[in-house]
């Protein structure tokens, strides 16, 4: 089973209050594909510039992520400098340096245009539109945006959404969408948009999806040290729809699975900063991780007097 993944490809400056990293491997495309080629072949759609380093292009191309829609431009990568607060709850942006990537026009390689899955990253709702014209059939099809799009290019956004069948948002995100501060009434807003699928990531508070099976919800894992939770969603992401090429995702139990692999791909991403936890994870890490949600979720209901 193949992905397409259409996003950034970044180099991140992450400062925590315990430590700073410069020029990290990141960008959408990055975490989504290392979590994704779990689950299926991931295809990068992205641009980078002269200045992309050697090591982590290896790091991608040795992860078996497909390169070969991976523009390389004339200038500088596109740069993201962020800090966190002390509860790694709250970031600030310091800096952006959109580089390369202001010009990036997607164009996906003809081979990879059959793909069962296609997952686009947070960038221009009018890209996003010219990329499922060149993948007009495919069987899957996932959007990831952000508050920037919500409020500067709504209308190109709500024209985008009756085509995909997945929408991504995080709590923020489905509020200034849809109005709604409570979030079951902004799934079911954003549900009448046009996506057949609502998931909204909830960070340390799990995640919930809305969809033609109804509800379903699963928590995050605890864990005793999060380190960078930089690229959570992205990796959530991957997993998620890595996991659903090629499977019916109409079906419950199938959705429900593939929120598992997200789930334990964005927790696997978060011990480490940047990329590195989820390029050093296995198959067998990703499984365990899987299992420990099967466990937090499983009980015998009490019986009622």
């Amino acid at each position: 089973m193949r992905v397409v993944i259409v996003g950034s490809v970044a180099l991140d400056t992450i400062r925590t209050p315990g430590a700073v990293r410069a020029d990290l491997l990141g960008g959408s495309a990055s975490y989504a594909s290392l979590a994704a080629r779990f689950f299926a072949r991931p295809a990068i759609v992205a641009v980078v510039g002269d200045d992309f380093p050697a090591a982590d292009w290896e790091t991608l191309a040795g992860a078996g992520v497909d390169l070969a829609g991976v523009e390389r431009a004339s200038g500088p990568t596109f740069r993201w400098d962020g800090s966190y607060d002390a509860s790694l709850k709250e970031r600030v942006t310091l800096r952006t340096e959109v580089g390369v990537f202001g010009a990036f026009r997607p164009v996906l390689p003809e081979p990879v245009r059959g793909a069962e899955a296609l997952l686009l990253g947070n960038i221009d709702p009018a890209l996003q539109e010219g990329v499922l014209a060149q993948m007009p059939a495919v069987a899957l099809s996932a959007i990831d945006t952000m508050n920037y799009w919500i409020g500067s290019a709504r209308e190109a956004l709500l024209a985008v959404l009756p085509r995909v069948h997945l929408l991504l948002l995080n709590d923020e995100e489905a509020r200034e969408l849809t109005g709604e501060a409570d979030l079951v009434r902004a799934s079911l807003a954003a549900l009448r948009l046009g996506a057949e699928v609502i998931v909204i990531k909830r960070g340390p508070n799990g995640v919930t999806a809305c969809g033609p099976w109804g509800w379903l919800a699963l928590p995050a894992l605890p864990l005793e040290s999060v380190v960078d939770p930089t690229g959570a969603g992205d990796a959530f992401a991957g997993g998620l729809v890595g996991c659903l090429a090629g499977r019916d995702w109409r079906r419950r139990d199938a959705f429900a699975c593939a929120l598992a692999a997200g789930t334990a791909l964005a927790s696997l991403s978060v011990e480490a900063f940047g990329v590195a936890g989820l390029a050093r994870a296995d198959a067998r890490a990703v499984a365990e991780r899987c299992r420990m949600l099967g466990e937090l979720c499983r009980f015998d209901p009490p019986e009622t007097r």
